[in-house]
């Protein structure tokens, strides 16, 4: 395994002081970027001709390219959308396609930056539903860097950092069990997580450590059917 800092691309442990021109075009290969803004990633006047655009400057055979354009437009749900002009998709939308251009260049891992921050919750949900689907059944590995809790509660990973140093690094369930160090860093708890211990603040007993809005509403339910709760006036 590489020490911390350093990369493999094409079998060499890389860092930055030793990167050639050729190690960096190797690693862009690997590695795909969706960013905030939508609208900065999108190129072309048609969608599947903004999805082409990745590939065709790799330099891959327009046969081949025509088949990632579909296979990709078809992951993310955007296929009957493949002559229509991005500019007038919405935002969910517009982000899905700046996705599946990154899918068309066939990279190993995904980097999406605040790639839901400029987005409506219906956009936010239908971005995240996408980059589920796509670990579940591509087994991409995906990096997303994000300031909301909720998001990152359905991560198998969060690493949380503090200027630039690594403050916790685990599970999201063993992260927000500790919501003073999230706050050290200018962060907080999912809303469930919140509402859970609010409601254990009030005298409510609840078994468990929701951190998905899905858990949280299963346990309470729980708790409502069982009786497992103090006495709200507490």
């Amino acid at each position: 395994m590489p020490e911390s800092g350093e990369l493999v691309v094409a079998g060499r442990d890389l860092t930055d002081e030793n990167m050639s021109e050729d190690d960096l075009f190797s690693l862009r290969r690997e590695v795909g970027m969706v960013f905030q803004n939508p609208d900065n990633q999108l190129v072309a006047t048609v969608v599947e001709e903004d999805v082409a655009f990745g590939p065709e400057n790799l330099g891959v055979p327009p046969k081949e390219i025509r088949a990632r354009v579909d296979a990709a437009l078809a992951t993310v749900g955007m296929t009957e959308y493949a002559r229509h002009e991005p500019h007038r998709l919405s935002g969910g939308q517009k982000q899905r396609v700046a996705i599946a251009g990154v899918l068309a260049m066939q990279p190993s891992c995904m980097i999406l930056d605040e790639s839901t921050a400029m987005l409506d919750p219906r956009g936010r949900r239908e971005v995240i539903d996408t980059v589920e689907k796509l670990h579940r059944e591509a087994g991409m590995t995906l990096l997303t860097i994000t300031h909301y809790m909720n998001e990152a509660a359905r991560a198998d990973r969060v690493i949380v950092l503090d200027d630039g140093k690594i403050l916790m690094d685990g599970t999201p369930r063993e992260v927000f069990a500790a919501p003073e160090m999230l706050r050290q860093a200018g962060l907080d708890v999912p809303q469930c997580t919140s509402l859970v211990q609010s409601l254990r603040a009030a005298g409510i007993s609840l078994a468990g450590d929701p951190v998905t809005v899905e858990e949280c509403a299963a346990l309470i339910l729980s708790a409502l059917k069982g009786g497992q709760h103090g006495n709200p006036e507490a």
